[in-house]
Protein backbone atom coordinates (compact mmCIF):
# COMPACT_ATOMS: atom_id res chain seq x y z
CA UNK A 1 0.00 0.00 0.00
CA UNK A 2 1.40 3.68 -0.66
CA UNK A 3 1.09 6.32 1.38
CA UNK A 4 0.66 8.93 -1.78
CA UNK A 5 -1.78 6.96 -3.42
CA UNK A 6 -4.15 6.52 -0.16
CA UNK A 7 -4.07 10.34 0.37
CA UNK A 8 -4.78 10.79 -3.55
CA UNK A 9 -7.17 9.08 -3.11
CA UNK A 10 -9.08 10.16 -0.21
CA UNK A 11 -8.53 13.87 -2.03
CA UNK A 12 -10.30 12.76 -4.90
CA UNK A 13 -13.91 11.79 -2.95
CA UNK A 14 -13.42 14.73 -1.21
CA UNK A 15 -13.85 16.75 -4.22
CA UNK A 16 -16.52 14.46 -4.95
CA UNK A 17 -18.54 14.97 -1.89
CA UNK A 18 -17.76 18.45 -1.56
CA UNK A 19 -20.09 18.83 -5.40
CA UNK A 20 -22.87 16.55 -3.28
CA UNK A 21 -24.39 19.30 -1.29
CA UNK A 22 -27.37 16.35 -0.74
CA UNK A 23 -24.74 13.71 1.19
CA UNK A 24 -23.30 16.98 2.87
CA UNK A 25 -26.27 18.15 4.04
CA UNK A 26 -27.09 14.43 5.66
CA UNK A 27 -23.54 14.43 6.83
CA UNK A 28 -23.65 17.56 8.93
CA UNK A 29 -27.16 18.78 9.65
CA UNK A 30 -28.67 15.40 9.74
CA UNK A 31 -26.77 14.29 13.28
CA UNK A 32 -27.39 17.81 14.57
CA UNK A 33 -31.40 17.82 13.79
CA UNK A 34 -31.50 14.46 15.65
CA UNK A 35 -30.17 15.44 18.54
CA UNK A 36 -32.78 18.40 18.61
CA UNK A 37 -35.53 16.20 18.30
CA UNK A 38 -34.43 13.91 20.99
CA UNK A 39 -34.04 17.14 23.18
CA UNK A 40 -37.46 17.94 22.80
CA UNK A 41 -38.80 14.49 22.99
CA UNK A 42 -36.51 14.13 26.77
CA UNK A 43 -37.48 17.68 27.94
CA UNK A 44 -38.27 17.66 31.64
CA UNK A 45 -37.04 13.97 31.87
CA UNK A 46 -34.31 14.64 34.03
CA UNK A 47 -31.11 13.41 32.59
CA UNK A 48 -32.85 11.09 30.06
CA UNK A 49 -31.38 13.31 27.84
CA UNK A 50 -27.63 13.62 28.28
CA UNK A 51 -27.10 9.79 28.73
CA UNK A 52 -28.88 8.64 25.03
CA UNK A 53 -27.65 12.16 23.31
CA UNK A 54 -24.08 11.11 24.52
CA UNK A 55 -24.66 7.61 22.86
CA UNK A 56 -26.26 8.99 19.88
CA UNK A 57 -23.56 11.25 19.21
CA UNK A 58 -21.10 7.94 18.64
CA UNK A 59 -24.33 6.15 16.47
CA UNK A 60 -25.27 8.45 13.79
CA UNK A 61 -21.70 8.87 12.64
CA UNK A 62 -22.04 5.31 12.53
CA UNK A 63 -25.47 4.70 10.75
CA UNK A 64 -24.98 7.67 8.51
CA UNK A 65 -21.52 6.45 7.39
CA UNK A 66 -22.36 2.66 6.56
CA UNK A 67 -25.30 4.10 4.30
CA UNK A 68 -23.36 6.59 2.58
CA UNK A 69 -20.12 4.52 1.95
CA UNK A 70 -21.97 1.14 1.20
CA UNK A 71 -23.82 3.13 -1.97
CA UNK A 72 -20.87 5.33 -2.57
CA UNK A 73 -19.13 2.42 -3.30
CA UNK A 74 -21.43 0.16 -5.34
CA UNK A 75 -22.12 3.30 -7.71
CA UNK A 76 -18.25 3.17 -8.36
CA UNK A 77 -18.54 -0.69 -9.36
CA UNK A 78 -21.73 -0.79 -11.41
CA UNK A 79 -20.46 2.62 -13.33
CA UNK A 80 -17.36 1.16 -14.01
CA UNK A 81 -15.35 3.65 -12.38
CA UNK A 82 -14.05 1.45 -9.98
CA UNK A 83 -12.58 -1.05 -12.99
CA UNK A 84 -10.93 1.28 -14.75
CA UNK A 85 -9.21 2.71 -11.88
CA UNK A 86 -7.54 -0.86 -10.85
CA UNK A 87 -5.86 -0.74 -14.27
CA UNK A 88 -3.61 1.97 -12.13
CA UNK A 89 -0.81 0.99 -9.93
CA UNK A 90 -4.13 2.27 -7.24
CA UNK A 91 -4.43 -1.03 -5.08
CA UNK A 92 -7.64 -2.37 -3.49
CA UNK A 93 -6.18 -0.89 0.24
CA UNK A 94 -5.14 2.43 -1.61
CA UNK A 95 -8.67 3.04 -2.01
CA UNK A 96 -10.34 1.53 0.90
CA UNK A 97 -8.08 3.01 3.09
CA UNK A 98 -8.56 6.07 0.86
CA UNK A 99 -12.02 5.88 1.79
CA UNK A 100 -11.85 5.47 5.14
CA UNK A 101 -9.58 8.49 5.03
CA UNK A 102 -11.60 11.00 3.37
CA UNK A 103 -14.53 9.90 5.11
CA UNK A 104 -13.08 10.01 8.28
CA UNK A 105 -12.55 13.49 7.63
CA UNK A 106 -15.98 14.39 6.73
CA UNK A 107 -16.59 12.62 10.66
CA UNK A 108 -14.43 14.64 12.07
CA UNK A 109 -16.62 17.90 10.52
CA UNK A 110 -19.94 15.95 11.53
CA UNK A 111 -18.92 14.67 15.29
CA UNK A 112 -17.94 18.51 15.59
CA UNK A 113 -20.88 20.09 14.41
CA UNK A 114 -22.85 17.25 16.24
CA UNK A 115 -21.08 17.84 19.39
CA UNK A 116 -20.95 21.79 19.34
CA UNK A 117 -24.67 21.95 18.96
CA UNK A 118 -25.33 19.27 21.64
CA UNK A 119 -23.38 21.08 24.17
CA UNK A 120 -23.81 24.51 23.26
CA UNK A 121 -27.36 24.89 22.29
CA UNK A 122 -28.92 21.51 23.81
CA UNK A 123 -27.32 21.80 27.00
CA UNK A 124 -25.79 18.28 27.22
CA UNK A 125 -23.73 17.73 30.02
CA UNK A 126 -21.37 15.35 30.65
CA UNK A 127 -18.38 15.04 33.50
CA UNK A 128 -15.64 13.98 30.70
CA UNK A 129 -13.92 16.49 27.95
CA UNK A 130 -16.24 16.66 24.75
CA UNK A 131 -13.69 16.49 22.60
CA UNK A 132 -13.41 12.90 23.64
CA UNK A 133 -16.67 12.38 22.49
CA UNK A 134 -15.48 14.03 19.21
CA UNK A 135 -12.81 11.39 18.79
CA UNK A 136 -14.66 8.54 19.83
CA UNK A 137 -17.34 9.55 17.38
CA UNK A 138 -15.00 9.68 14.18
CA UNK A 139 -13.70 6.29 15.29
CA UNK A 140 -17.08 4.92 15.21
CA UNK A 141 -17.97 6.30 11.74
CA UNK A 142 -14.40 4.73 10.37
CA UNK A 143 -15.93 2.06 11.65
CA UNK A 144 -19.03 2.54 10.00
CA UNK A 145 -17.51 3.30 6.10
CA UNK A 146 -15.31 -0.23 6.80
CA UNK A 147 -18.46 -1.96 7.15
CA UNK A 148 -20.60 -0.24 4.33
CA UNK A 149 -17.42 -1.02 2.21
CA UNK A 150 -17.38 -4.63 3.20
CA UNK A 151 -21.01 -5.30 2.97
CA UNK A 152 -21.05 -3.30 -0.82
CA UNK A 153 -19.44 -5.79 -1.94
CA UNK A 154 -22.21 -8.42 -1.73
CA UNK A 155 -24.57 -5.90 -2.84
CA UNK A 156 -25.43 -5.86 -7.09
CA UNK A 157 -28.00 -2.67 -6.74
CA UNK A 158 -28.82 0.22 -4.04
CA UNK A 159 -31.63 -1.58 -2.54
CA UNK A 160 -29.64 -4.21 -1.76
CA UNK A 161 -27.26 -2.39 -0.24
CA UNK A 162 -29.75 -0.39 2.14
CA UNK A 163 -30.93 -3.79 3.04
CA UNK A 164 -27.86 -4.71 5.03
CA UNK A 165 -28.37 -1.80 7.29
CA UNK A 166 -31.23 -3.87 9.21
CA UNK A 167 -28.81 -6.83 8.77
CA UNK A 168 -25.55 -5.37 10.03
CA UNK A 169 -26.48 -1.69 11.74
CA UNK A 170 -29.63 -2.26 14.08
CA UNK A 171 -28.31 -5.64 15.96
CA UNK A 172 -25.87 -3.96 17.08
CA UNK A 173 -28.07 -0.38 17.69
CA UNK A 174 -30.18 -3.27 19.89
CA UNK A 175 -27.30 -4.83 21.88
CA UNK A 176 -24.96 -1.88 22.62
CA UNK A 177 -26.49 -1.47 25.78
CA UNK A 178 -28.09 1.56 25.08
CA UNK A 179 -31.78 0.14 25.92
CA UNK A 180 -30.57 -2.47 28.63
CA UNK A 181 -27.41 -2.98 30.17
CA UNK A 182 -25.66 -5.50 28.69
CA UNK A 183 -25.06 -7.25 32.22
CA UNK A 184 -29.12 -7.39 32.18
CA UNK A 185 -29.00 -9.34 28.85
CA UNK A 186 -29.84 -12.99 28.54
CA UNK A 187 -26.32 -15.04 28.89
CA UNK A 188 -26.24 -16.09 25.26
CA UNK A 189 -27.13 -12.34 23.96
CA UNK A 190 -24.80 -10.32 26.03
CA UNK A 191 -21.99 -13.38 24.61
CA UNK A 192 -23.21 -12.00 21.19
CA UNK A 193 -23.21 -8.36 22.31
CA UNK A 194 -19.72 -8.58 23.61
CA UNK A 195 -18.17 -9.54 20.26
CA UNK A 196 -19.75 -6.42 18.35
CA UNK A 197 -18.02 -3.46 17.89
CA UNK A 198 -20.48 -1.01 18.93
CA UNK A 199 -20.85 -1.87 22.49
CA UNK A 200 -17.39 -0.39 22.71
CA UNK A 201 -18.16 2.46 21.43
CA UNK A 202 -21.08 3.16 23.78
CA UNK A 203 -19.05 1.56 26.68
CA UNK A 204 -16.18 4.17 25.69
CA UNK A 205 -18.89 6.91 25.75
CA UNK A 206 -20.51 6.26 28.72
CA UNK A 207 -17.06 6.63 30.40
CA UNK A 208 -16.74 10.21 29.18
CA UNK A 209 -20.13 10.56 30.87
CA UNK A 210 -18.95 9.75 34.02
CA UNK A 211 -15.42 10.75 34.65
CA UNK A 212 -13.58 13.32 34.53
CA UNK A 213 -10.42 12.02 32.87
CA UNK A 214 -10.06 9.33 29.93
CA UNK A 215 -10.22 5.83 31.84
CA UNK A 216 -8.53 2.69 31.07
CA UNK A 217 -11.81 0.91 29.72
CA UNK A 218 -12.61 4.00 27.62
CA UNK A 219 -9.40 3.58 25.68
CA UNK A 220 -9.77 0.00 25.35
CA UNK A 221 -13.35 -0.02 23.95
CA UNK A 222 -11.57 2.74 21.63
CA UNK A 223 -9.13 0.52 20.94
CA UNK A 224 -11.42 -2.62 20.18
CA UNK A 225 -13.49 -0.66 17.89
CA UNK A 226 -10.61 1.22 15.83
CA UNK A 227 -9.04 -2.56 15.42
CA UNK A 228 -12.41 -3.62 13.97
CA UNK A 229 -12.73 -0.77 11.40
CA UNK A 230 -9.10 -1.91 10.08
CA UNK A 231 -9.94 -5.74 10.13
CA UNK A 232 -13.30 -4.75 8.46
CA UNK A 233 -11.37 -2.93 5.66
CA UNK A 234 -8.87 -5.49 5.25
CA UNK A 235 -11.66 -7.80 4.61
CA UNK A 236 -13.49 -5.19 2.25
CA UNK A 237 -10.44 -5.59 0.10
CA UNK A 238 -10.18 -9.40 -0.04
CA UNK A 239 -13.93 -9.40 -0.83
CA UNK A 240 -14.14 -5.94 -3.35
CA UNK A 241 -14.88 -6.55 -7.05
CA UNK A 242 -13.85 -4.60 -9.86
CA UNK A 243 -17.33 -4.75 -11.45
CA UNK A 244 -20.77 -5.64 -10.92
CA UNK A 245 -22.61 -7.47 -13.55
Amino acid sequence: MSLRITFSTAARILRQLRHDRRTVGLLVAVPAVLLTLLYYMFDNAGGTFDRIALVMLGVFPFVIMFLVTSIAMLRERTSGTLERLLTTPLGKLDLLFGYGLAFGLAAAVQATVAVAAAYLLLGLDTVGNAGLVVLIAVVNAVLGVALGLFCSAFARTEFQAVQFLPVVVIPQLLLCGLFVPRAQMAGWLQAVADVLPLSYAVEALAQVGAHPDPTTTMWRGLTVVAGAAVVALVLAAATLRRRTP
